[in-house]
């Protein structure tokens, strides 16, 4: 459906495939001009020439092999086309020819690029904007991705670079929006109704219960953040910890709060890279790291993994995946999170196999990932002024996106968050029954999705 709006009126409607047209046309002509004449929309200003029948006619057939998303998308001079049969409340404003052809020639960069600069609007809401787009559209493997993934620098070099343009930030950033033990990977949410808090506490224990850690063992984190797994493993199973990060700024709050915490006796918190673990242990965990990695390192990882465990060790890693081998989205890796290659699933059990591990448990938890960056931005949003005044407005927009684009991700089913538990072929010390792993106590039927 196109519908055009203005003191030149006029409706176009494409009723299917075979672009049966009804034309309902008064003065209307394509080569029009509005050069001194500005349409006013629902209080915005939309500026330039009049759109043609042949940029709305594509914008509509752009939407329908998107899949006909629920959502329309609204010109420069107040023209409305959708795909969809649906009604819509949630839209995209294009306010001008230019930011439209730069929409088309790389809609995966400048969607979130034009959100961010004010060069594209949401009319409605962002976060299920961004939702209802991702179920229809399904981006498929292109030759792009994959010469990203081949040309990808991953070295110990280009990770500390990396590491430090997101992680090191500054805490104070962090603790505006993070629960207060400063987890910044998905949580557990057994009950809906949890408080942030209290579901990054039910991951951490999840975790624990998963690797049936018992007092006096010894377990290896890799990439600790600021190091609150690392400590709720000393202080509730009483087991030893060395936890690895490259983030300095990271170590130094973790190594403090240890102190604070009377467990650094316990915990050992190096600045090093998981390319340097050499000690053997009881329990491998690494939590939000293997995105990092890059899938080319996939195979020393393992082998990481494989020699650090001890004969009935058990391992953990929990990742954001793909749900196809291919490169994240460009602007966030440009901007947000350099380096970063989820994997597929298909990769991330290939890690493992590779190195003679087995997987004994695959748990997805994609719907408790949207439920926590749901956390997270409505707490980042409290803040957005305190931000703004750390750093700047473009900074501020720039997060808000990334947020409300992660959100939709795992709420559209386009990201995945998996648990992979991990065994030598020759263990011989396992559980017969999942009864360990979910406590009465901490179990909920409802759904959260």
């Amino acid at each position: 459906m196109i519908r055009s709006q203005g003191s030149h009126r006029s409706t176009i409607l494409l009723e299917s495939e075979d672009t049966a047209l009804e034309h309902n046309v008064s003065h209307f002509d394509v080569d029009m001009r509005f050069e001194n004449e500005d349409v006013v929309n629902g209080g915005t200003v939309l500026q330039g020439l009049k759109s043609t029948w042949l940029e709305r006619v594509l914008i509509q057939k752009i939407l329908k092999y998107a899949g006909c998303p629920a959502l329309f998308i609204k010109l420069w001079d107040g023209s409305i086309v959708q795909a969809s049969e649906k009604s819509c409340s949630n839209g995209l404003l294009i306010p001008s020819r230019k930011a439209l052809l730069k929409l088309i020639l790389s809609p995966d960069r400048y969607l979130l690029e034009g959100l961010t600069n004010g060069e594209l609007q949401v009319e409605g809401d962002l976060t299920q904007f961004l939702t209802d787009l991702n179920r229809s559209f399904r981006p498929q493997w292109t030759m792009r991705s994959r010469l990203y993934r081949w040309s990808a620098s991953h070295s110990l070099r280009s990770c500390r670079k990396q590491i430090a343009q997101h992680y090191d930030l500054g805490n104070d950033f962090y603790k505006l929006w993070l629960d207060k033990q400063l987890l910044y990977t998905c949580a557990y949410f057994p009950n809906p109704e949890m408080s942030l808090e209290e579901a990054q506490i039910a991951k951490m224990d999840h975790v624990c219960r998963k690797l049936q850690l018992t007092a006096g063992q010894e377990v290896i984190e890799a990439g600790c953040g600021w190091g609150a797994l690392a400590i709720h493993m000393a202080q509730h199973y009483g087991v030893k910890v060395k936890a690895y990060n490259i983030s300095h700024e990271q170590i130094v709050f973790a190594r403090d709060r240890a102190q604070l915490e009377g467990v650094h006796q316990q915990v050992e918190f190096i600045e090093d890279d998981w390319r340097e673990i050499k000690d053997q242990c009881d329990a491998f965990v690494s939590v939000g790291m293997l995105e990092h990695v890059g899938v080319v390192n996939f195979q020393r990882f393992g082998e990481v993994i494989n020699h650090s465990l001890r004969p009935n060790g058990r391992g953990l890693v929990h990742s954001i995946a793909v749900n196809q081998p291919q490169a994240i989205n460009r602007w966030i890796e440009q901007n947000i999170f350099p380096g970063a290659e989820p994997p597929a699933l298909s990769e991330f059990v290939q890690l493992f196999e590779s190195a003679g591990l087995v997987v004994f448990d695959l748990e997805n938890l994609r719907q408790h990932y949207a439920m926590t960056l749901r956390h997270w931005l409505n707490r980042f949003e409290a803040h957005a002024e305190e931000v703004q005044h750390m750093y700047d407005e473009q900074f501020t927009q720039m997060w808000r996106v990334y947020l409300a684009a992660s959100q939709a991700s795992f709420a559209s089913d386009s990201l995945q968050l998996y648990q992979l538990l991990v065994h030598h072929r020759t263990a011989t010390q396992l559980p017969m029954s999942r009864k360990w792993l979910y406590p009465e106590s901490t179990t909920s039927e409802t759904s959260v999705r």
